[in-house]
């Protein structure tokens, strides 16, 4: 059945100076005049057809009519609230879908997401592991980590790790048949490569760190390739080269001691990793959520 109900701002009003018996404190907690108020309030009576103060010098008086509807009236805003709450609620559990690039996931975000559930225990993250870019219209994601520039037209982006690029290798390198004690030791190992990263001409590579080095009579173009990262870094970890190492994503090796940096010479990397999703539901609070927890996890890793 339709209701047929006055406007609710109406409604809103008299509740409030009905509870307060003044229209100047309705106006204070509902952030209004007086005057909004005693009009709201003398539509509202015109609505209904019966008086519901009796206006007084001093002060406001219900009438029989405005003492039968304050009550429930207060229930009934009290249970919108209760429901918009509840609303509220949802948003702060359930699965929240997260993508990022294969090695991302599994060498940085996957290693951390239990202090995640600690903290937001009735969130579940699902980890898409994609190189692709997401499409928010059309994919069911809720969040995309990437690395690139940083500028994401359209799209709400905050930066969360810069980066930049050294040789690794496998502590046995060091000190074994052919020692690493300077680059130029370089020539006796083999290089491994990172193909994950193709499209950008100014990712450096063996060829642009050597240079910089100074070490010449190494073919920088010899050795395995591989793709995605998480291989080229597991063929380092097993002894098999020495990788031009992406720092954020061999970070959890180094620490563990399965990988060592034998040099001092890094590279900078123009690329940056970011946390990004639409500007319409950067709000959603599971999003608010996992982003805050991100930010901190990325400023502890700096």
């Amino acid at each position: 059945m339709a209701r047929r109900l006055p406007p609710l701002n109406a409604l809103r009003a008299f509740e409030a100076a009905g509870r307060h018996l003044s229209f100047t404190r309705a106006a204070d907690e509902l952030n209004v005049t007086a005057a909004a108020v005693s009009h709201q309030v003398k539509g509202l009576e015109e609505f209904l057809g019966v008086a519901l103060f009796r206006r007084l010098p001093r002060g406001l008086l219900l009438t029989e009519a405005g003492q039968a509807c304050v009550p429930g009236l207060s229930d009934g805003f009290d249970g919108l609230a209760e429901a918009v709450e509840r609303a509220r609620g949802t948003e702060t559990r359930g699965v929240l879908t997260v993508s990022a690039p294969p090695t991302l996931a599994g060498k940085w975000l996957v290693p951390r997401l239990e202090r995640f559930r600690d903290s937001y225990p009735d969130i579940d993250i699902r980890v898409s592991a994609s190189m692709d870019l997401v499409d928010f219209a059309r994919d069911d994601v809720d969040v995309a980590l990437r690395f690139g520039p940083g500028r994401y037209p359209g799209l709400r982006a905050d930066l969360l790790m810069s980066e930049e690029v050294y040789p690794v290798c496998s502590p046995a390198l060091i000190d074994g048949s052919h020692p690493l004690r300077t680059p130029d030791d370089l020539r006796l190992q083999t290089l491994i490569h990172d193909e994950s990263i193709t499209s950008d001409e100014t990712f450096p590579d063996w060829r642009m760190w050597l240079r910089a080095a100074g070490v010449t009579g190494v073919d920088a173009s010899r050795g395995p390739r591989f793709s995605p990262s998480s291989m080229a870094i597991q063929a380092a970890v097993d002894g098999q080269g020495v990788i031009l190492g992406r720092s954020v994503l061999v970070a959890a090796d180094l620490a563990a001691g399965r990988l060592v940096k034998p040099f001092e010479l890094t590279f900078p990397v123009e690329f940056s990793y970011s946390l990004v999703c639409p500007e319409a539901t950067a709000g959603r609070p599971k999003i608010v959520a996992f982003r805050i927890w991100l930010l901190a996890e990325a400023g502890r890793e700096a």
